[in-house]
């Protein structure tokens, strides 16, 4: 063989091999494309894989990832639940996705309440459910005849997922079919139904032993998106009687007594207005083995809400026994718990660090469009703050936005040679510890009265809502902002209100610290109950209706994915401004 014609047949080889190689790979992954606030431990949570899985597929990740960046998730790795993912694609529909996975789009929808026929859209992941059983019947042929067998048609029709209070008769009716046939296609409804229960909807007895499936009309439009997503969705239901439970450490904790204290007064306002409520409390403790036995409390499974708990190892079994009962549950104190990355009765009020810098960046860069930000470093190796400013910096850099350091021992002169005349001048300390503030409050103070001509503000963390009386004076004169999930300035109608209830109400004053539970506890039973109330079944789908003011807590509830829970990305500012006011800034 010649030469030329080994290279040819060499690189022919090559070529083939790549093109293989890259068909496998290509089939070994999805694409998700990152949100907003997402971090690489929340994206390997939603998918059940590890961050090593997704750094081993994005080379770099683990150094920057942005959001609208497109990365690839390795498959083979099933969800929680066995199911599998699937990123809408060009072209595709709802109607589309049911014949390719042989599924029901309700049963799509069911895996993915956040979907909707508004958010269908490219680059989606969505949950697909699994499968549906392919069990067969054929019509029986006479023993002397071997008649030949048309193509198989599936035992089921669809497949239909058991609610609260549902029956055989009213699953029955709502599938056109008797209440015989639906009992013959599912045996164990002899012993019961029960709530979260799949059943086998069959065909109708006309057309149950047909032996070949009915061809499809190929000039037939398909249902668009909306049609179906309207077939799939729930019929509203009210709830006459909100059925609430607390599980919390109330004799390890006292602030866990004090939000309840707090909840109770929810309670009796809602009470007031004519809701209807059935509050059911209870000492979970810290054990996992104390939490068992009160979920098998009959009454437990009847709940439409459960609040708590407050200890990280009892958040996984209770967040399953929610899902399993299709009860909400608000986990109103932890912020690191994963399962509300999978599971969708979740609402976590506490927002993740990474969902919360995120806020803040966007509301930092709109309320401050020209600024000039000064990060003041301390000496020591101090990462309290490494990742918020590591952020911060990223945002800043992606707006182009102009930026400094210096460090805290930094005079008045050095500090004023950091100033530029043309920009807001925002000084971030990169520590949000008193001590710092104790160093670097003195030298700006000095800066600012000797540069009055300069826009020049303090930016800091929630924590400074604990030295407020130590430095009040100076945050005035420095302008000073500070981000928060939660705030209320004791001179407010709607605190001083409150603390003049609670006292009448326990004989004591709500206990000073930040944040306050009782507040907590009124704010969170409110917000739910009224929500139960008034929107009853459709409560996620009106969210955004709740405008309600709190008292300290706000509430901006989104899900993480299409198949997961809520987490709250409510975030104030608080201004302290050289006008002696206290301004607390709602960016929604």
């Amino acid at each position: 063989m010649k030469p030329i014609s080994r290279i040819f047949l060499f690189l022919l080889f090559i070529s083939a091999s790549y093109a293989i190689s890259y068909a496998q790979e290509n089939q070994s992954y999805f694409l998700h494309t990152i949100e907003k606030g997402q971090s690489l431990y929340s994206i390997a949570k939603m998918y059940n894989v590890t961050t090593n899985d997704i750094i081993r597929l994005n080379p770099g990740c683990d150094e920057k990832i942005y959001a609208g960046q497109a990365i690839k998730i390795p498959k083979g790795k099933e969800s929680q639940k066995g199911e599998t993912f699937h990123t809408i694609q060009a072209g595709e529909t709802l109607y589309k996705l049911t014949t390719i996975y042989n599924i029901s789009a309700k049963a799509i929808c069911e895996a993915n309440p956040g979907l909707s026929a508004e958010n269908f859209r490219i680059g989606q992941v969505i949950l697909i459910p699994l499968e549906q059983e392919q069990e067969t019947e054929t019509a029986q042929a006479p023993a002397e005849k071997t008649a030949i067998q048309g193509p198989v048609q599936s035992r089921c029709k669809d497949m239909h997922k058991v609610k609260r209070k549902e029956t055989v008769f009213s699953v029955s009716r709502e599938y056109g079919i008797s209440e015989q046939e639906l009992i013959a296609a599912n045996p164990e409804l002899k012993k019961g139904m029960k709530k979260g229960q799949y059943l086998c909807i069959p065909y109708p007895s006309a057309t149950t032993m047909q032996p070949t499936a009915p061809k499809e009309d190929p000039y037939a439009i398909p249902p668009s998106n909306n049609e179906l997503f309207r077939k799939s969705k729930e019929a509203p239901q009210a709830i006459s009687t909100i059925k609430a439970a607390l599980l919390l450490p109330f004799q390890e904790d006292k602030r866990m007594v004090e939000y309840y204290e707090g909840f109770l007064m929810a309670v009796d306002s809602l009470k007031r207005t004519g809701t209807s409520i059935d509050l059911y409390v209870y000492d979970c403790g810290k054990d996992v083995s104390t939490l068992n036995t009160i979920l098998a409390k009959n009454e437990m499974k009847n709940m439409n809400v459960i609040f708590g708990p407050m200890h990280q190892q009892q958040i996984k079994p209770l967040s399953t026994f929610a899902e399993k009962n299709d009860i909400r549950l608000v986990i109103p104190f932890s912020s690191k718990g994963e399962e509300v990355f999978n599971n969708p009765a979740i609402y976590q009020i506490n927002t993740p660090q990474s969902y919360l810098y995120s806020e803040v960046y966007e509301h930092f860069t709109r309320q401050f469009p020209n600024a000039h930000v000064i990060f003041i470093e301390p000496t020591s190796e101090d990462k309290e703050k490494a990742e918020f400013i590591s952020g911060m910096k990223q945002e800043l850099k992606s707006k182009g936005m102009s930026m400094k350091t210096v460090n805290e021992n930094a005079t008045k002169d050095m500090l004023k040679e950091a100033l530029r005349s043309d920009k807001d001048n925002i000084f971030i300390p990169t520590s949000g510890k008193n001590v710092m503030l104790i160093k670097i409050l003195p030298q700006l103070i000095l800066l600012v009265r000797d540069t009055p001509e300069q826009n020049i503000h303090l930016f800091g963390y929630p924590e400074w809502q604990t030295y407020t009386r130590d430095h009040l004076e100076s945050f005035f004169e420095l302008d000073t902002y500070f981000y928060s999930s939660f705030y209320t300035n004791t001179l407010f109608p709607a605190a001083i209100q409150f603390t003049n209830n609670y006292h009448k109400w326990y004989s004591k004053d709500l206990v000073s610290k930040f944040p306050s539970y009782g507040m907590l506890g009124f704010d969170t039973g409110f917000f739910f109950l009224k929500g139960l109330s008034r929107y009853g079944s459709e409560l996620e789908n009106n969210l955004p209706k709740m405008n309600l003011t709190p008292i300290q807590t706000g509430f901006k509830f989104e899900r993480v994915n299409n198949w997961g829970g809520f987490i709250n990305k409510k975030v104030f500012f608080i201004r302290f401004t050289k006008n002696f006011e206290l301004v607390k800034l709602d960016f929604e």
